[in-house]
């Protein structure tokens, strides 16, 4: 018996900056996990991972991130994905920066 399929959404690295990035359901990249396409089926994930696959020139380490539905979009399932929501760790800068202003 096959396990059911886990929602997912499809994340990268932005090429030119390295943020982290999330595909939208209009073929946007956007910072933001809540703008994510949630993806419910599995053969539909992987057609938009090969989408995502084909922007060399934008993104760069496409793969499917598990996901579940929340109140304000896709939430992030596992730590690393909450991780990566929060920027770099390093020191202050680019989202972590933002959220002190």
């Amino acid at each position: 018996m096959s396990r059911a399929f886990t929602p997912k959404v499809v994340t990268a690295n932005a090429l030119v900056e390295g943020d982290v990035v999330y595909l939208t359901a209009d073929d946007r990249w956007t910072r933001d996990h809540a703008e994510a396409e949630l993806i419910e089926d599995e053969a539909h994930a992987q057609l938009r991972l090969l989408t995502a696959e084909r922007q060399k020139n934008t993104v760069v380490g496409a793969y499917l991130a598990d996901a579940r539905r929340g109140a304000g979009g896709p939430e992030p399932v596992h730590f690393r994905e909450v991780f990566r929501t929060r920027g770099p760790s390093n020191y202050a800068h680019g989202k972590q920066e933002a959220r002190h202003v």
